[in-house]
């Protein structure tokens, strides 16, 4: 069994190895491993049936097969984003000295499900759980900028008044196209955050991260950097989700 198994690797592992070449003949496929035509043909009746391998049926080459698509599709939704993103707010909290927040959608609002506290003794205290309204927040607002329109009209029209409207859908298009937000004193006063959005797999928003800093330690000078700092770190762990 365990030999069947490998041998079985083995083929695969020939099938994806070259990027210029899509298919290939029994024979060739022989060659490269060294493994009988009868054992080859054998093991590929068996992968064909469970669709792991494809055969065309002019040529009469193998492929791979989109089963491995599937089993990459589900193994990508199974990632837990906060495993993915914690090492990441670790370096970029020990680079910036300031606390760093992971927010992901849930209906109307955003939930802080990760945080990395500053080293510094004066910082900003975020509560793990703490529900927030996508219109309020950097991190938030970097989310809802990048929702499909549909869904962000929806949700503007649900949270803001209408008069309101307008004016704040004229930030989300800027901090589309900067590809950052930044607020200041929204939810604490005396604080600033400067948030970037997480997108996934099909370019799906699933979260934001965001320096949350004291708003004295967020000078002039020092701003273009954690504006920087987020956006790499935020894109790093779009990577590690999938975002391809």
């Amino acid at each position: 069994m365990v030999q069947s198994i490998d041998r079985a690797m083995e083929l695969i592992a020939v099938l994806v190895s070259d990027e210029t070449k899509s298919d290939w003949s029994i024979s060739e496929l022989s060659q490269a491993t060294s493994l009988p035509l009868s054992t080859i043909h054998r093991i590929l009746g068996t992968l064909s049936v469970h669709g792991l391998i494809s055969q065309d049926p002019v040529t009469k080459h193998y492929r791979i097969g989109y089963t491995w698509m599937t089993i990459g599709m589900r193994m990508l939704d199974k990632i837990d984003i906060r495993v993915v993103a914690k090492p990441v707010m670790e370096r970029l909290a020990r680079e910036v000295e300031e606390s760093i927040c992971l927010n992901i959608p849930s209906g109307l609002d955003a939930i802080l499900i990760e945080k990395v506290e500053s080293p510094l003794k004066l910082r900003v205290a975020e509560d793990l759980g703490d529900r927030i309204p996508l219109t309020v927040g950097a991190p938030n607002k970097t989310i809802l900028a990048h929702m499909p329109q549909a869904d962000m009209e929806r949700i503007v029209g649900q949270l803001l008044p209408r008069e309101q409207q307008a004016e704040f859908f004229g930030q989300l298009e800027k901090i589309r196209e900067s590809g950052y937000a930044i607020s200041s004193g929204e939810r604490t006063e005396g604080t600033t955050a400067i948030g970037a959005v997480i997108m996934g797999r099909n370019q799906k928003v699933v979260g934001a991260l965001s320096i949350n800093a004291v708003a004295f330690r967020i000078t002039d000078e020092r701003l273009p950097m954690l504006i920087e700092k987020v956006k790499e770190a935020a894109e790093e762990v779009s990577v590690l989700s999938g975002n391809t």
